[in-house]
């Protein structure tokens, strides 16, 4: 009796705006996922269940450290399980989870790293700022639009997520603008994201810079997996440039679709999203829809 061979598998992890209430404690009872929680809580210095409300998912510092945790658990928990994973790639702040799980980052660091993000994010633009996303236009279209709404603010292409969903990040009276054009222009879709700031963009270089000056003092080593860089859509192998994408991606755009492609190309025959949400998993369901997708967690329970 032969065994059917295992999928190339690769695991995703989602950005900021896919958390939600309660996330960590959603997730499945697992020892490994228990350890990483608790390791978190004394990493921080504070109960990890302080980062679960929505008052504090409202904000940019416990969004983010939420889906690193998350991230982290999920893949701890299913490496304890012995599902093989050869490829890793996050959507924005979902990098730092993919570093870790591909040996790149230590989890202590990571920790240190993604609340250096959020707060230098939340402190550069507390207000006034935001992100949204446009569907059923494509780029060039919105291209055009971004140009006319910047009189209203300042406005940038910030995710390239699919052909047809990219999302804008800028001031929020341009984002009105872009949204009324974009609609008017014939949009399936044109709304607000819930993020606190915005990201994705060069009005985020003073946070880049920061997390640069903050990875150069830690160890970075090379990937275990196959790394793939959202930012880049590329697959990064040596230490340095991973550091350079986890640094830079915050101020750069996301091109998702292009990185979900070279995943495709390099053979992966089965991707799992890591939790929260069902967003990553749409995508490429609408992209590819005779691959096999599947909820990381669901393995899990």
């Amino acid at each position: 009796m032969t065994t059917a061979p295992t999928p190339r598998t690769a695991l995703l992890f989602p950005g900021q705006g896919s958390q939600s209430v309660g996330m960590l404690a959603a997730l499945p009872p697992h020892p490994a996922i228990a350890a990483t929680l608790d390791e978190a809580s004394e990493r921080l210095g504070h109960d990890w269940r302080e980062l679960d409300t929505a008052e504090a998912l409202a904000g940019t510092r416990a969004a983010q450290l939420a889906l690193l945790i998350a991230g982290v658990a999920t893949a701890r928990a299913l490496a304890a399980e012995a599902v093989a994973v050869d490829a890793v790639l996050g959507h924005s702040v979902g990098a730092f989870p993919a570093a870790v799980a591909a040996g790149v980052l230590d989890f202590a660091d990571a920790l240190r790293l993604v609340a250096l993000r959020g707060e230098r994010m939340a402190r550069l633009f507390p207000a006034g700022y935001g992100m949204a996303a446009v569907l059923g236009l494509p780029a060039r279209t919105l291209r055009d639009l971004v140009a006319r709404a910047r009189a209203s603010g300042d406005l940038y292409l910030s995710n390239y997520n699919a052909p047809r969903q990219i999302v804008v990040a800028g001031a929020e009276p341009a984002l009105d603008a872009l949204c009324r054009l974009a609609v008017e222009a014939g949009a399936r879709k044109a709304e607000r994201l819930a993020v606190a700031t915005l990201s994705h963009c060069p009005l985020l270089e003073p946070v880049a810079d920061a997390l640069a000056g903050a990875i150069a003092a830690m160890p970075v080593r090379p990937p275990r997996l196959l790394y793939a860089s959202a930012r880049r859509a590329r697959v990064l192998t040596e230490a340095p440039a991973i550091a350079q994408d986890l640094a830079r991606n915050v101020a750069e755009p996301v091109l998702w679709h292009d990185a979900v492609e070279l995943l495709v190309e390099r053979g992966m025959e089965l991707f799992l999203q890591a939790p929260p949400g069902t967003v990553l998993a749409d995508l490429l369901v609408e992209a590819h829809p005779d691959m096999r997708v599947r909820q990381a967690e669901a393995l899990l329970r």
